[in-house]
């Protein structure tokens, strides 16, 4: 199902008391462009949709605990562009809380997923300490950036560039470069935050022998690596980590999860977990919001019916599609 245009979208706010600027009426309907409220940090901000406004939840988040934040910061300022005067003129001083719970978005983190080392973890190090360098280094998910950061770190911070499949993943190394002079260059991102069209679009250096260093999850397919050998590159993959399980699920939490409308989800793996603990997808009728088509895919092949997606991968696209499925539920 592609992506519903923000065109199409109705209003999501109350009529608002009068404004005192003409500017307030242009601030009425989603915006897809990011934006912040006030001097909040991402953090606080996501705690506090996270711990005050769960009573009544909309949207389940399930990446690893801890890492639902982006997510949910997301949701509250794409959905939110308003100003800190604009806040005040339409809910008074509560301003971001007060905004979060009129419009109904709260968010119930329930990790489905967990991260741990895979089997060439300790590998990656020393192949980034040797003299032999590689033309680039692919890096496909936050989570492999933060393995391979470390590695790097570990390695003595040797000179690499890196090419990453889209933004999500770029974000990982924001940090890093903007607080260091560290000679870690990130220098290509696809056309389409996909694999497949990373495997066809990364730069090659004319005829010569163009070498890759793959750090990937132990679950990832072989798509990337067989795309770009193709292509004529050398590539080296190195399982780093894996996915798995977590080891407990809170059934009280499990239960309130089961009710809520939408479940996004950001892989295979959580949607996996997510059917093994519904045992029966026929059953459960409400909507699932996937990060990309391939987490979609697995969704429709594992039985789940009303699934959304969104045509470009994506924290933006991701957001999007939990807006549609939210307004397909008529939980605006």
């Amino acid at each position: 199902m592609e992506l519903l245009s923000p065109s199409a979208l109705s209003p999501l706010l109350p009529p608002p008391p009068p404004p005192c600027s003409s500017s307030l009426q242009h601030h009425s309907r989603i915006s897809f462009s990011p934006s912040r409220i006030g001097a909040s940090s991402s953090s606080s901000t996501s705690q506090e949709i996270q711990h005050t406004h769960t009573s009544n939840p909309k949207v389940v988040v399930t990446r690893e605990r801890g890492k639902n934040f982006k997510l949910m910061d997301a949701l509250f300022a794409m959905i939110f562009p308003f100003s800190n005067c604009e806040l005040r003129q339409i809910y008074g001083s509560n301003g971001t809380f007060f905004a979060v719970a009129e419009l109904g978005i709260n968010c119930l983190e329930f990790p489905l997923i967990q991260h741990a080392q895979g089997p060439d973890f300790d590998r990656l190090a020393s192949v980034l300490s040797a003299e032999t360098a590689f033309d680039w280094i692919i890096i496909t998910s936050p989570e492999a950036g933060s393995v391979f950061l470390e590695a790097w770190k570990a390695a003595g911070t040797p000179s690499v560039r890196v090419g990453v499949v889209g933004a999500g993943t770029a974000s990982i190394f924001d940090n890093l470069i903007q607080s260091s002079k560290h000679s870690l260059n990130v220098a290509f991102a696809p056309s389409k935050a996909t694999g497949k069209v990373l495997a066809s679009e990364l730069p090659k250096d004319g005829n010569r022998r163009c070498t890759v260093l793959y750090p990937a999850s132990v679950k990832a397919s072989n798509e990337i690596e067989e795309g770009l050998s193709s292509r004529g590159f050398q590539v080296m993959r190195l399982n780093t980590y894996t996915t798995v399980v977590v080891d407990h699920v809170d059934q009280i939490v499990l239960e309130k999860a089961l009710s809520v409308p939408v479940v996004a989800v950001a892989s295979p793996s959580a949607v996996q977990a997510w059917v093994n603990l519904i045992s029966k997808p026929d059953s459960w009728s409400n909507s699932v919001a996937c990060i990309g088509e391939t987490t979609a895919s697995a969704a429709k092949r594992l039985g789940l019916r009303n699934v959304y997606f969104p045509a470009q991968p994506g924290l933006d696209g991701w957001v999007g599609s939990i807006l549609e499925a939210l307004r397909a539920h008529d939980s605006f």
